[in-house]
């Protein structure tokens, strides 16, 4: 039991930080991760094809993409999400890391940047040398978080002062060197890099699925290809038990698809109920959007009822909402004052934060449709095999779909009794996923 424990709390971190330093904020469990490095490399290895590299100072466990739109942003620390500059300042630097000296001056390594960004045609500016600056910061805190930089003396953010201070940096260039996990050198260009580092490989349907069970809050069967679809129905339940083992995540299945959920709250970057005004606003318009959307009547295929997995958000509700939950509960709530003053943004963050939750989503194409499948995916299943039909289970069109997981968040429970129940009997809640 305690080897069982020690292997899930070890697998557990790496998944949540797929880079792990023995002098970082977990460096307690670092010994651990060292101690089952064998072990854990083969289940990564077979269970998602991640590979594991432990050296004296570091873990990296390399992650795999999930296609287009399912990736895990950077935030700077207003919680602001990374720019493509923003990004693009990261890769630069990087570039300039693997092969800096041990300790620089945080003037050089900027010099370094703009250098580099010069050879690239990349215009860093932007709106202004002050803009610029902010941004390269927001880089370099991200470097020194994951222990490629370490402030020796003074502090990345002194390039942001406006008499432009100085530090003296300290870098690790093995760890600059494994930061980046996506193939580079095969790649053609920035669209090519998703398709192949989301590209299963050996693995296939069964990778993929495995993949987006860990990384997603909810993997929904209408955007799964025939072949997955078809293995995950086929071993959706001895894949929870595995699950269990490995990470101690427990299977919540339903018609729609799969969640995996963590009893203990660890493993995930998003949280619904959460702090902040753009949690708070993004539970709230959930909430009424269930009220105002709920299906009618959905059911199981297998039992003749109609799938439904996403309704459509008709246009202009969401703003309509949403300046009704400000009238409410702005002032009092003290939500923040650029919110209340600007709906548009406010709109956009609350919208960005369900489609992360995967509680709603843009109406458009799906990947089952071949949408970012990698070339030469098999996404069929072999002749005479039937799977789950998800046909017109989410709506098509444009605007926004309201997904089934929604309707955890819903204030009213529908309940339902057993054929023949006596109306003193237990009665069953059956909810949506």
């Amino acid at each position: 039991m305690a080897l069982a424990a020690e292997r899930r709390a070890a697998g557990r971190l790496l998944l949540a930080h797929p880079l792990v330093t023995s002098d970082g904020p977990h460096a307690d469990l670092f010994p651990l991760v060292r101690r089952h490095a064998d072990w854990l490399g083969k289940r990564f290895q077979q269970v998602l094809g991640y590979r594991l590299l432990v050296d004296t100072s570091y873990a990296r466990l390399f992650k795999a993409g999930l296609g287009v739109g399912a990736g895990h942003r950077l935030e700077r620390s207003s919680g602001t999400p990374f720019t493509p500059r923003t990004y693009a300042c990261l890769a630069l630097a990087l570039s300039v890391l693997v092969t800096a000296p041990e300790q620089l001056l945080l003037s050089q390594l900027v010099a370094d940047i703009r250098a580099a960004a010069a050879d690239a045609g990349v215009e860093l500016e932007g709106a202004g040398r002050a803009a610029e600056k902010r941004t390269l910061v927001a880089a370099l805190r991200w470097l020194v978080g994951w222990g490629v930089l370490t402030e020796t003396e003074g502090s990345v953010g002194a390039l942001a002062q406006e008499d432009g201070g100085e530090a003296l940096i300290t870098v690790d260039r093995e760890i600059a060197r494994v930061v980046v996990a996506g193939p580079l050198a095969q790649s053609r260009d920035g669209a090519d890099l998703v398709r192949r580092a989301a590209d299963p490989g050996f693995g296939g349907p069964r990778t993929y699925v495995r993949r987006m069970l860990v990384e997603t809050p909810v993997v929904y069967l209408d955007e799964l290809t025939d072949a997955e679809r078809d293995w995950l129905r086929t071993r959706q339940r001895r894949e929870a038990q595995a699950f269990s083992e490995l990470l101690g995540l427990e299977a919540e299945i339903r018609a729609e698809g799969v969640a995996l959920v963590d009893p203990e709250e660890e493993l995930t970057d998003l949280h619904l109920p959460g702090t902040g005004t753009v949690a708070q606003a993004a539970l709230l318009l959930v909430e009424r959007l269930v009220e105002r959307l709920r299906p009618d009547e959905p059911g199981h295929p297998a039992t003749g009822g109609r799938l439904v997995i996403g309704v459509a958000v008709p246009g202009g509700l969401v703003d309509e909402l949403l300046a009704g939950l400000v009238a409410e509960y702005g002032q009092r709530s003290n939500w923040q004052r650029d919110c209340l003053e600007d709906l548009p943004a406010l709109r956009e963050a609350v919208l960005g934060l369900l489609v992360r939750m995967r509680l709603m989503a843009p109406a458009g194409p799906l990947r089952s449709e071949g949408v970012g499948l990698p070339e030469g995916y098999d996404g069929t299943v072999p002749e005479g095999r039937s799977v789950t039909g998800v046909q017109g289970a989410r709506v098509d069109g444009a605007g926004w779909v309201l997904l089934a997981a929604a309707a955890r968040y819903s204030t009213r429970v529908t309940v339902r009794r057993a054929a023949g129940a006596a109306p003193d009997t237990a009665t069953q809640q059956e909810l949506p996923l």
